[in-house]
């Protein structure tokens, strides 16, 4: 991939990425800490929900129904999968010089992953911002607005986009030791980035 020229004589590049096979492996370790929190609090605030009665009253009405929610999850994954890279790729542009024209889509294949890539230099802030985005808008906000009216479809919609941001939170997790100064470069190959920092 082409990137945009970065700084170089008054930087020092730093490299923070892991694979795309990898992350997925490194994500689950803020999966399931995300999946608990969110969780939790769901089940004890609507417990007869998940009693048997509820549940044997939902396989009572749907019968072999059930049986092809898996199905309708990647129905939804889908189209979700690109709307979480439209976020990635729309916040980064509007800090962008060039706009959406320094956004790239694609699949890393080996990993099964799509990914949107920022071929210029940005601020530590905005890019945070921009890794964020899909994590908080299909993620939190819905499976918390789920969790205060109690309604199944919203939470687990939130959920499912919360763990589907958990490469988002690793990357984030990179950056945790970087100064406000910095500037950040997407890296165009791997999972992560590269932060420039001022020597």
């Amino acid at each position: 991939m082409k990137d945009v020229a970065m700084p170089e004589k008054s930087y020092r590049k730093i490299e923070l990425a892991t694979t795309a096979t990898d992350a997925n492996v490194q994500a689950l370790a803020f999966a399931l800490p995300a999946m608990l929190v969110l969780l939790v609090p769901y089940v004890l605030l609507w417990p007869e929900q998940f009693s048997s009665a509820t549940i044997e009253g939902l396989v009572m009405v749907y019968g072999g129904r059930i049986l092809f929610l898996p199905f309708l999850m990647m129905l939804v994954f889908i189209p979700g999968a690109v709307v979480h890279e439209l976020l990635h790729g729309l916040t980064w542009a509007a800090f962008c010089k060039n706009g959406v024209r320094s956004i790239k889509y694609g699949i890393h294949w080996k990993a099964l992953s799509p990914y949107c890539h920022c071929e210029e230099v940005l601020p530590l802030k905005p890019y945070i911002l921009g890794g964020v985005m899909p994590g908080v808008v299909m993620g939190i906000l819905p499976a918390v607005t789920g969790i205060v009216i109690g309604n199944p479809w919203v939470f687990f919609f939130g959920l499912f986009f919360t763990l589907a941001a958990a490469g988002d939170m690793l990357v984030l997790w990179m950056l945790r030791h970087c100064q406000p100064t910095d500037l950040v470069q997407d890296h165009p190959d791997k999972i992560g980035c590269f932060v420039l920092r001022k020597v």
